[in-house]
């Protein structure tokens, strides 16, 4: 896999090219919107390329509103048919949405018991989500909380039959997922080529009117996408890219 410099808010990082397609991939979002945000090209390439994609949104989305005149109730309604139309531009097979409120998000066991069942489930290669170890900029609680506790999920607890022993039946075993990605890393090492799903990314973030108003192909949001996705690839031979922190799951065994 080719690996190049590019130029990465401001510093050169080196960037692996890459490219395998994983038989089953599952993206752990804090809010509905933030799959297509982080990954939506990524999984609607590996999607189209016989991936089958799980979504987990963790939260309702019940306080993402700048309308003064909405509540939380109708809001919570409205992204979740938002997230389900997002998810089938994208090509998901499996959604999964919990009822956790926005902004309540904890790292608890429950949450965690949650992550671990889903993982033990759907059996991901690769887990998308968000860094929780961001220091340039601000990060979401919500987003900090979800992305710790994937991390946790995959090592140690979904694949330790010891832990959770209570899901262990009708056929749910431990599961060793490969790699992590990280979207909106510092320091990300990867990036995927998603120039033949960029148009796909925007129609699913288009889904989200509630949350990005306006966005449609050449809008100033469109514009601004493909801008940002576009620098990704800078030094690439493909003209759009997503970018990850990639890590691999330990081995089994300490």
């Amino acid at each position: 896999m080719p690996v190049d410099l590019v130029h990465w808010k401001g510093q050169a990082v080196a960037l692996e090219h890459f490219t395998e397609i994983p038989e089953r991939a599952m993206v752990v979002c804090a809010h509905p919107d933030d799959a297509e945000i982080g990954a939506g090209g990524t999984t609607a390439h590996w999607s189209r390329n016989g991936c089958e994609i799980s979504y987990v949104v963790c939260t309702t989305g019940s306080s993402g509103s700048n309308d003064e005149s909405m509540t939380s109730d109708r809001i919570v309604d409205i992204r979740r048919k938002e997230q389900e139309d997002a998810a089938a531009v994208i090509g998901v097979s499996n959604l999964v949405m919990l009822p956790y409120p926005d902004g309540m998000l904890e790292a608890n066991r429950e949450f965690l018991g949650d992550i671990v069942k889903a993982i033990r489930t759907h059996q991901p290669d690769v887990i998308f989500t968000h860094d929780p170890f961001r220091f340039d900029g601000f990060n979401h609680r919500d987003h900090r909380n979800t992305g710790i506790t994937v991390q946790d999920a995959v090592y140690p607890y979904a694949r330790d039959h010891l832990h959770f022993p209570e899901q262990l039946i009708n056929g749910l075993e431990p599961y060793i997922v490969g790699d992590v990605f990280f979207w909106h890393a510092d320091e990300p090492n990867v990036v995927v080529d998603i120039t033949d799903t960029i148009d796909i990314r925007i129609d699913a973030l288009s889904k989200h009117s509630s949350q990005v108003p306006g966005l449609s192909r050449q809008s100033g949001s469109d514009r601004g996408i493909r801008d940002r996705s576009r620098s990704v690839a800078e030094g690439f031979p493909f003209e759009y890219g997503e970018a990850f922190r990639r890590i691999s799951a330990r081995p089994r065994r300490r």
